[in-house]
């Protein structure tokens, strides 16, 4: 299995749940996806995706800052984010 399916997969499907959604007032979720493994270079959760300093943070932040936590990580991770299907156009 790639390393990163596990995390697109639960992108994906918090996105298509509404956590992701603007007008949400849900908690977003924690990206852990029980995983608990540092790289090799020590620069990010081989799980998660989330550095030292995201996964510290994580408890204490609010809706804004966990939603950046989920951009940084996806980013990192080369994973579309907000996903794919809340980038589309309603129809």
């Amino acid at each position: 299995m790639n390393a990163i399916e596990p995390i697109a997969a639960r992108t994906s499907l918090l996105g298509a749940a509404g956590y992701f959604d603007q007008n949400s007032d849900e908690d977003i979720p924690s990206p852990c996806i029980s995983v608990c493994r540092m790289t090799e270079d020590r620069s990010h959760c081989s799980g998660c995706f989330r550095t030292i300093p995201e996964i510290r943070a994580w408890a204490q932040a609010g809706r804004a800052e966990r939603l950046a936590i989920w951009a940084q990580l996806s980013q990192r991770a080369g994973v579309p984010f907000p996903p794919e299907t809340l980038a589309q156009e309603p129809t």
